[in-house]
């Protein structure tokens, strides 16, 4: 009997005793290849001796100091490299411990750099329906995956929803990508404008849709198109990169392939790789200069934010990243995933769509391949998946719900950043034996 409360309270959860390189293994000695990295986050795989051996000394040094008294030299390194590497404009950063607080803190230096600057009557927030940012209860408000949302919508603040840029559903038929990226762009600004031009605090979306969707990328010049936008109404923009950034698409930032630059960006899980709990916003010099020149003072904090053990994680993981140039080998490992997953699954019957950027990439499963059918949501098919792959020795994302939160399935993939091309051929393999198994009988 166990004491902890699991997320799937009935489910028999196997043991994990070890990591090494791309692999987990079990307590029966059973490896699973790390296909998914947890959920994108273990992009150096497990127990590099790099990050390991930082760790090691760091806590010899200095385990934790309250940031209410102290900064450290290893938070004020990782956020100097932070900055160094973020886009141009984005020059401070707010260290906290996962992607739910570091959403959680955006939104609030967006309302409180509105009341900063005289203009408190700003209080809405936009977003995409079928998002997620988190699941503290405004990250979960700003999300628009209903599943996730409906029974704690009574605690829910007021957000508001436009369509995603979700080309395989929302595209209509023989819709150009750039007359499909002004569409969607376009609810943007009409939601402004029903709402109120100067009542809109900020639009929040994922550069690259992760869990809800499976890896979904902005069309054409969305993204410009969006920024544009936010600029003519002075409205912040707030890009979640909390399961795309740091690496996962090719860039280290998945904005940077978009040519835009956020007032706000969120960033964990790959930012520390699994090896502590960490994540970050950065933020724009006129953000931090309004509360320097105001206030003096950021109405916000967490007991754990800056915790030297977790900022030594962040810049040992991304010393190697660069040291070892770890993104040209995810654009090089991402192309060739790509090209096995067409040659594996293109054809395949159930499978409507392949997507996504570097090693952050998307399945999308249907009943009806030319229809666009799903399954109907009682198949289970996401978890048929999982238990087909695992049993195959290969880890991986499936999830429920990518079309409104109820319907579709989607299997998310995201690989660690060293994976070599032999890795990527069988990860294929076996997600395709996978698929083929789980979908037997359900067609």
């Amino acid at each position: 009997m166990t004491h902890i409360l699991h997320r799937a309270i009935h489910s028999k959860l196997l043991v994990a005793v070890r990591g090494q390189g791309i692999e987990i293994f079990d307590a029966d000695g059973k490896g699973y290849i790390d296909a998914s990295g947890g959920a994108a986050v273990s992009c150096l795989g497990h127990a590099h001796p790099a990050v390991l051996a930082a760790l090691h000394e760091q806590l010899d040094t200095m385990a934790y100091a309250h940031t209410g008294f102290f900064t450290t030299d290893v938070a004020e390194r990782l956020a100097d490299r932070l900055v160094e590497d973020a886009p141009q404009g984005l020059d401070h950063v707010y260290l906290v411990s996962g992607g739910s607080e570091a959403v959680e803190a955006a939104l609030k230096m967006a309302r409180q750099y509105f009341v900063e600057m005289g203009e408190p009557r700003r209080r809405h927030i936009i977003a995409r329906r079928q998002s997620y940012h988190g699941n503290t209860l405004g990250a979960l408000a700003t999300g628009g995956n209903e599943w996730r949302r409906s029974q704690f919508r009574p605690l829910l603040i007021e957000t508001h929803h436009i369509d995603p840029c979700y080309a395989y559903r929302l595209r209509h038929e023989g819709e150009a990508d750039e007359a499909f990226a002004a569409r969607s762009a376009q609810q943007l600004e009409d939601k402004i404008l029903e709402l109120g031009e100067d009542q809109v605090i900020a639009f929040v979306a994922e550069t690259v849709v992760g869990a809800t969707s499976g890896a979904v990328p902005p069309v054409a010049d969305y993204l410009e198109r969006i920024r544009a936008i936010c600029d003519r109404y002075g409205v912040l923009l707030i890009l979640d990169e909390v399961m795309c950034g740091m690496g996962r698409t090719g860039t280290l930032h998945a904005c940077e392939q978009d040519g835009v630059v956020p007032d706000l960006m969120t960033i964990a899980k790959g930012l520390g790789g699994g090896y502590q709990p960490v994540g970050a916003v950065l933020l724009s010099g006129r953000i931090f200069d309004a509360f320097a020149n105001g206030s003096g003072f950021f109405q916000h904090g967490h007991t754990y934010m800056g915790h030297p053990m977790a900022a030594a994680a962040g810049l040992a993981v991304q010393n190697v990243i660069r040291n070892e140039n770890l993104l040209a080998n995810v654009v090089a490992m991402g192309d060739h995933l790509e090209t096995r997953l067409i040659e594996r699954l293109g054809n395949h019957n159930h499978v409507g769509d392949i997507r996504g950027r570097g090693l952050f990439r998307g399945v999308e499963l249907v009943r009806d391949r030319s229809t666009k059918t799903p399954f109907d949501p009682s198949a289970k098919l996401n978890v048929r998946i999982k238990r087909e792959a695992m049993a195959r020795g290969l880890m991986v994302y499936p999830m429920g719900g990518t079309i409104d939160g109820q319907t579709g399935d989607h299997v998310l993939l995201a690989p660690p950043f060293i994976v070599t091309d032999r890795d990527i051929d069988t990860i294929v393999e076996r997600l395709g034996d996978a698929i083929d198994a789980a979908v037997a009988g359900l067609a």
